[in-house]
């Protein structure tokens, strides 16, 4: 069992759950509802997702069935990643697909809590299912640690900006 001592986690926790499952752990300091709000607001998305690259949002329906897609452009050149919401409990719950366009058909499916923990702070924590364990062992490979901490770094930043 892991104890938090500051107020937010400074890195994610990542942790291989099952042969084609992550488990992603990260605590925020800021009440649940501005979290959900930066995960679902198109306009504060493109200013934390993407590892300091210019995000372009170009669709985000966020509801049952809806369809979302980010596009991120970096120095080695653009990367579209989209998927669709199968589940939306707004301020609670979202599970959505997740693909990128450099590996079609290879869908990973996300399930994202937040944990209002009731000091301020918020517990988020994303399952991802692969479709296989190459996928999984692809992903982990390809430095998303590295980039998902540089991304809910931006995060801290723009949840610590007043309202």
């Amino acid at each position: 069992m892991t104890t938090q001592v500051a107020s937010a986690s400074p890195k994610a926790i990542v942790t291989q759950t099952a042969e084609r499952e992550l488990r992603i752990e990260r605590i925020f300091n800021a009440p649940r509802e501005r979290v959900w709000k930066a995960m679902t607001d198109p306009a504060l998305v493109s200013q934390w997702w993407g590892r300091g690259n210019k995000v372009v949002v170009e669709r985000m329906d966020v509801q049952r069935g809806g369809h979302w897609r980010f596009v991120e452009h970096s120095p080695e050149g653009s990367h579209g990643f989209e998927g669709r919401y199968r589940e939306v409990k707004p301020m609670e719950r979202i599970e959505q697909t997740f693909e990128w366009d450099g590996m079609p058909g290879h869908v990973t499916v996300e399930t994202m809590t937040l944990e209002d923990l009731g000091d301020g702070r918020t517990k988020l924590v994303n399952i991802s299912l692969f479709h296989t364990v190459e996928d999984l062992q692809g992903m982990v490979g390809s430095g998303m640690e590295q980039g998902l901490n540089e991304s809910y770094a931006a995060l801290d930043k723009l949840l610590a900006r007043p309202n």
